[in-house]
């Protein structure tokens, strides 16, 4: 009888220990900012504490990394510099606060998907009477006001006036092309491609693509095509 309850009671004890390890453990994807950089990295929660890849943290802060014996040696830069033919904006700190990158990417998200329904539409011929891209409107209006409340400094004032100029260019063109549809006004779409010509879609795709790359690195730059 002492054989059989033994028997038993071994794989018992080892599922409950293995349940218990799996409840002590687990991983989500979360946002991480290190010295102003953001980026996403896989958070794993073992015991309470958070663990991240040292190599996705290296990655974010834009730094290096290098393994020599039994060390290894992790190098992060002083401070970040603006690309060539880009100018920051002189007499203030070019560092954008955390609390106003996270509220302006999310806003440039929204009028990445406002941008990205009316592209379709003028591609595929897609009718409307607008409607529609009110919607998208309201979202990225509401969207930027939380990036106005989020501003705490002049860098941030300076970002949010290119992000602020972009929704208005968006806007601008989602009434033109709403107006031309009413008037029947097409013909011009009709070519094999027909944002190549179009020079507010341009402009407006190479303001998303500086946006995109400055907002996450928190460091204010300037450029022609968001003014």
């Amino acid at each position: 009888m002492r054989r059989t309850l033994w028997w038993w009671a071994v794989p018992c004890a080892l599922l409950i220990l293995f349940g218990a390890a799996i409840s002590q453990t687990g991983h989500s994807t979360r946002s991480l900012s290190v010295n102003g950089h953001v980026g996403e990295t896989i958070v794993y929660q073992i015991d309470g504490k958070s663990y991240v890849d040292i190599e996705s943290l290296v990655h974010i802060a834009n730094g290096s990394i290098s393994y020599g014996g039994d060390r290894i040696t992790v190098t992060f830069p002083a401070a970040s510099r603006a690309p060539e033919g880009h100018s920051s904006s002189p007499g203030n700190d070019a560092g954008l606060s955390t609390q106003f990158m996270t509220a302006s990417v999310q806003t440039l998200a929204v009028i990445k998907e406002w941008t990205n329904a009316l592209a379709y539409a003028v591609q595929h011929g897609v009718p409307g009477d607008g409607s529609r891209m009110t919607v998208f409107h309201d979202r990225a209006t509401q969207a930027l006001h939380l990036a106005q409340i989020a501003v705490s400094s002049d860098s941030d004032q300076d970002a949010l006036q290119l992000l602020t100029n972009h929704l208005h260019t968006v806007s601008a063109w989602s009434d033109k092309l709403v107006g031309e549809r009413k008037r029947m006004d097409t013909g011009k779409y009709s070519v094999e491609d027909p944002l190549k010509n179009d020079e507010t879609y341009q402009k407006i795709a190479a303001c998303t693509k500086f946006l995109s790359s400055m907002l996450p690195h928190g460091v204010f730059q300037n450029n022609a095509s968001c003014r």
